[in-house]
């Protein structure tokens, strides 16, 4: 398979109860590559596929470097060699857990903020962006059309991205943005049904290196044990 660009994210354990919930959810099955079956959940303002179609291509994950195309004289197996080193200098995570979360108008899985993980996603940020290919004009362009703040615009220029290094806020997108009137029911068939399931604490074992294909779905490519 041919992939336009790339990212790093977290991938949850594809066995997890929560994983499989998820996944089903966003309907889109990155690990396997293919689109599966929403659960069947009553007292939703809308369908299932409407409150998840901005997420879905992505798959169930937490973006930890974002999607990128290979910069020139670079490869994609040069990439995996240097993400499989990486994570053999990097340990596991362990967080406290993950919180249902609103952020604005979408909703997240988030974890409280950790100094150390942030740490370990900013080297993935600084260590692989030698990979990265400069944003063209539209990206740039599309990005600066919204408000960033001084030091979202420095990160943007120098990493591509706004939201990473101390901008770095780890979440596990569940839905697109939802009219405010509908955000409570979605919570509340979430918190119904998601939520019981997630882990307490979070511990993060790898790391997954991902592709974009020409349709724009999310694939994994290959998951890097964190064995520093």
């Amino acid at each position: 398979m041919t992939f336009k660009r790339f990212a790093i994210y977290y991938a949850p354990p594809a066995g997890a109860d929560w994983t499989r919930w998820a996944t089903a959810w966003l309907g889109w099955d990155m690990e396997a590559g293919c689109a599966i079956a929403h659960p069947d959940i009553a007292g939703l303002p809308a369908p299932v596929d409407q409150i998840t179609r901005t997420p879905r291509k992505y798959g169930l994950h937490g973006t930890i470097k974002p999607p990128f195309r290979l910069a020139e004289g670079t490869s994609l197996g040069d990439l995996e060699v240097a993400m499989e080193r990486l994570c053999a200098s990097l340990a596991p995570v362990r967080l406290q857990g993950l919180t249902l979360t609103r952020l604005g108008r979408f909703l997240a899985l988030c974890p409280p903020q950790d100094p150390a993980f942030g740490a370990l996603a900013a080297r993935c940020v600084r260590e692989l962006d030698r990979f990265r290919a400069p944003a063209s004009e539209a990206e740039l362009a599309k990005r600066r059309s919204s408000a960033l703040s001084k030091t979202q615009e420095a990160n943007f220029v120098q990493w591509g991205y706004p939201y990473v290094m101390d901008d770095f806020r780890f979440h596990i997108t569940l839905s697109g943005k939802l009219p405010k009137a509908e955000l409570p029911p979605v919570i509340a068939a979430l918190e119904a049904q998601l939520c019981p399931l997630l882990p307490t604490p979070l511990v993060m074992h790898d790391l997954a290196l991902v592709g974009e294909d020409e349709d724009g779905q999310f694939h994994l490519i290959h998951r890097y044990t964190l064995s520093g």
